[in-house]
C-alpha cells in the first residue's frame, strides 16, 4: 500500500480483520480440568482457544446423571430438579465453540442453551474481573433428548469420572462402532 499513511494503513487493516468473538461456556463433565476430555480444551489440540475463568454452580437445580452404555454425564434440561451443578467457566473463541458444538452432538444429543451461574471464584483480572457470588449468564450443554428412566438415576451435584459412583466412563476411542 504505497503512499498510505500509517493511520490509513491501520484503518484499512481493521476493516478487513474480523474481530474475535469470545463466548463464556460452563462445563460440568468430562471437559473439566482433570477429566478424560479436558485435553480437548488445550490450545495444542487445534480446536480453538479456551481460557479458564473460574469455578461456579448453576443458580437453578438440574438433574446431572451418569447414563447410557458409556457412562456419560448428562445434564438434563429440567430446571428445579436435582442439584445446583458445579463446574468450570471458560471463555472460548468461535473455533472452539464450533468444535464444542460438534463434540457435544449439538443440537441432537445436547443443546447449547443459556444458564445463570453463581461464581465461586474468578481468575480473570482487569475489565472482566468479577467477584465470588456474582451471577452471570453463560452457555452450557444440556439435553432434552433423554430416556425417561434416567430421571430415576442418581442425581449428582458435581461430576468426576474417577468418583466413587463406580460408573467407569468409556472414552470415545474405546467405544464400539454401530
Amino acid at each position: 500500500m504505497r503512499g498510505c499513511s500509517g493511520a490509513a494503513l491501520l484503518t484499512s487493516l481493521l476493516i478487513y480483520l474480523r474481530p474475535v468473538q469470545m463466548t463464556y461456556i460452563f462445563v460440568y463433565g468430562t471437559l473439566k480440568n482433570g477429566q478424560p476430555n479436558y485435553f480437548r480444551m488445550l490450545p495444542d489440540q487445534g480446536n480453538g482457544n479456551a481460557g479458564f475463568c473460574g469455578h461456579a454452580r448453576t443458580v437453578d437445580r438440574y438433574p446431572l446423571v451418569i447414563a447410557g452404555n458409556y457412562n456419560i454425564p448428562f445434564l438434563l434440561n429440567r430446571p428445579g430438579e436435582g442439584h445446583r451443578v458445579r463446574g468450570e467457566v471458560y471463555k472460548v473463541d468461535d473455533t472452539m465453540l464450533s468444535f464444542l458444538d460438534a463434540f457435544e452432538g449439538c443440537p441432537t444429543m445436547y443443546q447449547r442453551t443459556s444458564v445463570q451461574i453463581e461464581l465461586e471464584d474468578w481468575k480473570v483480572e482487569g475489565r472482566e474481573k468479577r467477584n465470588p457470588g456474582s451471577i452471570m449468564e453463560v452457555f452450557f450443554y444440556s439435553t432434552t433428548s433423554y430416556q425417561p428412566a434416567w430421571l430415576k438415576h442418581n442425581f449428582y451435584g458435581s461430576y468426576d469420572a474417577y468418583g466413587d459412583h463406580g460408573l467407569v466412563y468409556i472414552d470415545r476411542k474405546d467405544r464400539e462402532l454401530p
